[in-house]
């Protein structure tokens, strides 16, 4: 469904763009701009200008590692804003990604898919094993009432035979 790594490195060979540099970190949509410098005389002259480029080293929560990334202080602000790079390279369109931000989107994304997996395993296990641990207590509750049932049958037993006497001494006495 997602372009692999490799795909996207040979798209980025091929790629051609007038600052291919912004698809090598994450530059949040910023390229370079171009203007006149004007003095005073009003000779305009071409110039242009690059954004505002730091290298910095971001951790990651999905893959558990710092990232070492060239950004803009535009992406630096919208990773704060998203509140991590993870959810900024999820939650961010893929035209102000470039291409190594959507290189760093699918391993992220592969990770999460990974640890979400283990913990659907995990919490099916944890079911089994309650649903187990309650197919036993509600045996041995059922044990324990079926005891008690009998305990009880005992008991009144006792109480009419001690009462009424034997079952047998009393066809004696009518047969007498």
């Amino acid at each position: 469904m997602f372009p692999t790594p490799q795909i996207l490195s040979s798209a980025l060979s091929k790629l051609s763009t007038p600052f291919r540099r912004s698809q090598l970190g994450l530059f949040h949509g910023k390229t370079k701009q171009y203007g006149n410098n004007v003095p005073h005389s009003k000779h305009k002259t071409r110039r242009t200008w690059l954004p505002n480029v730091h290298t910095k080293r971001l951790m990651s929560d999905a893959l558990g590692r710092d990232l070492k990334v060239k950004l803009t202080t535009r992406a630096l602000k919208s990773i704060n804003k998203h509140g991590g790079v993870d959810n900024y390279l999820l939650r961010t369109k893929p035209d102000l990604l470039g291409m190594e931000g959507m290189r760093l989107r699918i391993l992220v994304r592969e990770r999460l898919d990974v640890k979400h997996a283990e913990d659907e395993a995990l919490a099916q296990a944890q079911a089994k094993i309650q649903l187990e641990k309650e197919m036993k207590e509600a045996k041995q509750k059922r044990r324990a009432q079926a005891a008690h049932v009998r305990k009880t049958r005992e008991v009144r037993q006792n109480i009419t035979g001690g009462i009424f006497g034997s079952v047998g001494s009393s066809t004696h006495l009518n047969a007498s």
